[in-house]
């Protein structure tokens, strides 16, 4: 209609319409086909082809875990290229070989009249694997001494090579080590102590045993069910029984209030938002370790985001749709049960990204509603993600996006595996001896459990995330667009609370930290956790070993860097959850009565129990 109009205006420049004959009249106010035909069927010609890679790509990733074949070859490439054009490195490599030997021979002579002599060189404080008894006599002193060095040697060999690039230089020290992990002599039955005394004492027990427990494993993941044991830990039954209603359901979530076990509670309640790679429940395992049933035994009014898992039929669902179907539900459902309330906002890890897009839009857009926000091991800077890196590559993000395209989600099982990889020493290859050489099964705990409940992730909100965030890092530099307009973390003014994790490989703490060059807030809390990613949150009072650094920067105030940070915070034995209860408390207006449950009244009815069904999806 437009193009006929803007026809039909069109000034005469050479002859009236009247005298145009009506045939070519016609010809000039109907749109012609055939250009625009051979156009779509170009279109269609390409994205078939494009498809045959896709289906190429996504055919070979469970042959190479998941991994690009063209991001390693050209990995190996730049370092081996450059490597041979630096005659420089290659001299000093040569020196190394040369002084190493040197070292070891002086070692292996003070060995032959000393059996106590000092070992050359020392383990790393992170490797655990030479650490016993056994390990220190004659000959295996010897054996994990040269392996040691000859690790130490790999490490110079891949790093420093002048011309690199800083990411395939990563990949290539990464691959290196994993392959020396492989190879390592702790992982040897005919060279590991510790193997062999077992294998003697037991008379080979251990080593039925181990097949034993190899033949459960191999079964079970054919079977598609979870490690021996995970059957003890029951939604619903022996975790995430914190009693509460689910009150509020969409195609994306469900939204659980837990009930009050206070006469009075703060008048501004938490909704916590937990990743959706994983179930909900992290955060309300068992009573002892659940940090919902603590905020809510503290009098606080708690709120769920509860994800569902998803499937093929939900291909196209997006980061914005995660936003929007997920916190500002969640947040209008809060508000329709009460009414002019601010909320205190927890998001954890990839929740904690979803919670900073939000806060940040909600601010840009003049939206009030939070009373303050918590982020827990949570990225807002994709800059230095540790050894994540690798597989953050545009080649590797493509091949990751064709793997989603086949089946239109992100498989569970190849996260998790990718995960694996980062920490390859403690997860595969040291449980390979104890579980399958020593014959001793890790008993089986409700974070374990826990671990081996993944989710699905869409491929278009997977895809974004890696191409937005961690490969464009729009989010720090300003240019995350939502709804037509870019957003900025600088806009957030409520108050911060932000945990990291000093073992952390998903979000580096270093990396958590960095968060204050972005924050505008009126005052931001930083805590470092000890543990790794799931142990330094999941850290209740009773826990012994639990350890943390708290400090606060107001507005206008001066923050150091990192390393002094963490040089000059004190280190406060227990956890962090009682410090953190205290800031919401003080951040809050007061308490009352406790609310209901959902607002029939007003279209909340409760419409389950919790855990709800969404966590029961497999």
């Amino acid at each position: 209609m437009n193009e006929r109009a803007n026809i039909l205006e069109r000034p005469a420049t050479s002859a009236p319409a009247s005298t145009v004959p009506l045939e070519r009249q016609i010809t000039a106010i109907t749109p012609e086909p055939p250009r625009r035909r051979e156009s779509d069927r170009a279109l269609l010609e390409f994205e078939s082809l494009e498809n045959v890679d896709r289906l190429l790509n996504a055919t070979l990733a469970p042959m190479t875990f998941g991994l690009s074949p063209v991001t390693l070859q050209l990995a190996y490439l730049d370092w081996l290229v450059h490597l041979a054009a630096s005659p420089g490195k290659q001299y000093l490599l040569g020196e190394k070989v040369l002084r190493k030997t040197m070292r070891y021979s002086e070692f292996l002579a003070r060995c032959a009249s000393d059996p106590e002599a000092e070992p050359c060189i020392e383990p790393l404080p992170q490797d655990r694997r030479f650490r016993s008894e056994p390990w220190q006599r004659r000959p295996y002193k010897a054996i994990y001494q040269a392996f040691l060095l000859y690790q130490q040697w790999w490490h110079n060999a891949t790093t420093g090579v002048r011309g690199v690039s800083r990411h395939h230089e990563s990949l290539v020290a990464f691959f290196a080590r994993q392959y020396l992990d492989m190879l390592a002599p702790a992982n040897n039955p005919l060279v590991n102590p510790e193997i062999q005394s077992a294998t003697a004492t037991e008379g080979g027990a251990n080593l039925l045993r181990g097949a034993w427990n190899f033949w459960q494993d191999m079964n079970r993941k054919l079977r598609g069910e979870p490690p021996v044991g995970a059957e003890d830990f029951r939604v619903g039954h022996e975790l995430a029984i914190t009693p509460g209603k689910v009150v509020f359901r969409n195609r994306l979530i469900e939204l659980i209030q837990y009930a009050p076990t206070t006469d009075k509670v703060q008048r501004e309640p938490v909704l916590m938002i937990s990743a959706w790679m994983m179930k909900y429940y992290i955060m309300d395992l068992q009573p002892h370790d659940s940090m919902v049933k603590y905020l809510v035994d503290q009098g606080h009014t708690v709120f769920m985001v509860s994800w569902k898992n998803p499937g093929s039929e939900d291909r196209d669902l997006g980061m914005e749709d995660y936003r929007r179907l997920g916190v500002m539900a969640a947040l209008d459902a809060i508000n329709t049960i009460l009414p002019e309330r601010k909320v205190h906002a927890v998001g954890y890890c990839l929740g904690g990204i979803l919670l900073s897009i939000a806060a940040a839009t909600m601010a840009r857009d003049g939206d009030e509603r939070l009373a303050s926000v918590t982020l827990l091991t949570t990225l807002t800077d994709f800059t230095e993600v540790g050894e994540m890196a690798v597989f953050m590559d545009t080649s590797q993000i493509a091949y990751m996006e064709d793997m989603m395209w086949q089946r239109g989600y992100l498989d569970p099982k190849m996260a998790l595996g990718s995960f694996q990889l980062l920490r390859s020493r403690d997860l595969i290859w040291s449980k390979m001896v104890r579980e399958y050489y020593l014959g001793n099964r890790e008993p089986m705990v409700d974070l374990m459990a826990w671990n081996a409940d993944g989710t699905r992730m869409p491929y278009r909100q997977h895809s974004e995330l890696l191409r937005r965030l961690y490969h464009d890092n729009q989010l720090f530099q300003g240019q995350y667009v939502v709804e037509g307009r870019p957003i900025s973390i600088s806009s957030i003014h409520v108050p911060m609370f932000v945990v990291a994790a000093s073992r952390d490989h998903v979000a580096p703490w270093r990396s958590v930290y960095k968060i204050h060059l972005q924050s505008d807030a009126c005052e931001l809390t930083f805590v470092l956790a000890s543990g790794g990613h799931n142990v330094g949150i999941v850290a209740p009072p009773e826990e012994p070993k639990a350890k943390h650094q708290i400090a606060t920067c107001r507005q206008g105030e001066h923050f150091p860097d990192a390393e002094t940070w963490e040089k000059t915070t004190p280190r406060e034995k227990g956890s962090w959850w009682p410090a953190w209860q205290r800031w919401l408390a003080e951040k809050s207006s007061g308490q009352e009565a406790p609310p209901p449950m959902g607002a029939p009244d007003r279209g909340l009815r409760p419409l389950a129990d919790a855990p709800g069904t969404y966590v029961l999806m497999q």
